[in-house]
Order: C-alpha cells, then sequence, then structure tokens
C-alpha cells in the first residue's frame, strides 16, 4: 500500500492521527495532495483525493433514509426486523458503513469490521461527524468500528449476536453516477477480499441467531448455500438464513 498512497496534513487536520496513520500503513507523509491516492487530513476532516476526484465519507446523505416514517421501507430493516431488546449486529463487510447505519437506526448496537486502512479512516472520521450531528448522533453512538479482518475477528467472539451482515461485493457492483466519485477512487485502494466461503463460515461460527447476505439479483448463493429465505428487489436480494 505504501508505494500507491501518500499522506497530506493541511492546516486544521488532526496530525496525531495522519502520523499514526501514516506510521501503520507505510504511506509517505507530504506536503501537498499530488497525482496519486492522497489520503488528506484537514480542517473538514478526512478524505481521499487522487486522480482528479476527491471523496469523504458522510452519513448526513442517509438522512432522508431514516427520518419521515421511510426506515421501514429499506429491505435490509425488514429482513433484520427484531424488537428485542439490546439486539446487536456485526457487519462484517463495513465499507463506508451505510448498510451498518440502516441496522444501527433501527436500533441495532452495530459492531463494523474493515480491513482495509484507508476505508477504515475515512469510515471512522465519518462516523466522528456523525456523532456531533444533532439528528444522526443518536445512530452513530449505537456504532463501534474494528480495523481488521472479520474472517479471523468473528470466531473469537464471547458475546452473543443476534446478525450478522455480509456484503462480499463492495466495492464493485454499483453502477449510479451518484457513487461514482466513491467507486473510482475506493476501487483503485485494491481491498483484499475473503474468499466467499471463509467469510461465510467465519460468520456461522460466531454463532448468531441470524445471517443476512446482500446479493446482485440474480447471482448464485453465497458459498453456494441456500438461505431459509429470500427478500428480493429490482437489482439486489437479501438472503436470510437462521441458525
Amino acid at each position: 500500500m505504501s508505494d500507491k498512497i501518500v499522506v497530506c496534513l493541511e492546516k486544521g487536520g488532526q496530525r496525531d492521527m495522519a502520523e499514526s496513520f501514516s506510521r501503520r500503513t507505510g504511506a509517505l507523509l507530504v506536503e501537498k495532495p499530488g497525482d496519486q491516492l492522497t489520503v488528506l487530513f484537514n480542517l473538514k476532516g478526512v478524505s481521499l483525493t487522487g486522480y482528479g476526484l476527491t471523496y469523504q465519507g458522510d452519513f448526513e446523505n442517509m438522512l432522508h433514509r431514516v427520518t419521515n416514517g421511510r426506515l421501514q421501507h429499506e429491505m435490509l430493516v425488514r429482513a433484520s426486523k427484531s424488537e428485542k431488546e439490546g439486539r446487536k449486529a456485526i457487519d462484517a463487510t463495513a465499507g463506508m458503513g451505510e448498510d451498518g447505519f440502516l441496522l444501527a437506526a433501527q436500533g441495532y448496537e452495530v459492531t463494523l469490521y474493515e480491513q482495509n486502512p484507508v476505508i477504515a479512516v475515512l469510515l471512522k472520521d465519518a462516523l466522528r461527524r456523525a456523532k456531533k450531528h444533532p439528528v444522526l448522533k443518536e445512530i452513530a453512538a449505537r456504532m463501534k468500528l474494528v480495523e481488521g479482518n472479520s474472517v479471523e475477528l468473528m470466531p473469537a467472539l464471547l458475546d452473543p449476536v443476534d446478525v450478522i451482515y455480509l456484503d462480499p461485493m463492495f466495492p464493485a457492483r454499483q453502477k449510479s453516477s451518484l457513487i461514482n466519485k466513491k467507486l473510482q477512487l475506493i476501487q483503485k485502494l485494491e481491498p483484499p477480499c475473503s474468499e466467499e466461503t471463509d467469510l461465510f463460515d467465519a460468520a456461522i461460527s460466531a454463532g448468531p441467531d441470524k445471517i443476512i447476505v446482500k446479493r446482485p439479483l440474480k447471482s448464485e448463493f453465497l458459498a453456494g448455500r441456500k438461505p431459509s429465505y429470500t427478500l428480493n428487489g429490482k437489482a439486489i436480494r437479501y438472503d436470510c438464513y437462521t441458525l
């Protein structure tokens, strides 16, 4: 990673966070963003720049999906519906945390696993800002980010979990021009992708009540395993495994 990404600290940026990220990833700390991918720390937070594009994680653009009665129409919310007190979920393939945010909005305490350090630092900053937002802060307070490989970490869980959510398609599937900026930059990171079977086996080993898998509508079942039931949308589906 260090030969593909540099770190730039501008005025107002968190120096300790930038220097820590530089040390952990081996990425060079530079004075100004270059043409290559740059993790930029400045007054606005943390962003990823390069190739004439800039992307910053932001949960504020999800406000319309969780307010005015719209949350209950989300397919993931329907797939994970529960009235249980203190329910807990794991988003094992967090990406930029949008799906984990929907679970948290529904009332789950959500642990998000992300193993790519660049995506993780963008998500960490997005959560930091969301926790200061007057509407988002209550939802974001139920989200905890863990940087690491969920395949390695899930089997070691000691506390029971109600739902484990898997979206192994991130980040290569979307076509919408609305996410094109994010897609173009994050795809250049070439995040490591666990084998689907390993991912599914790790989720099972954690002993959840349910595993929910997001898939393209016409794709094969994850690891070839038939779900207990499926919710279908126009382009995607949610395969639900009750254990």
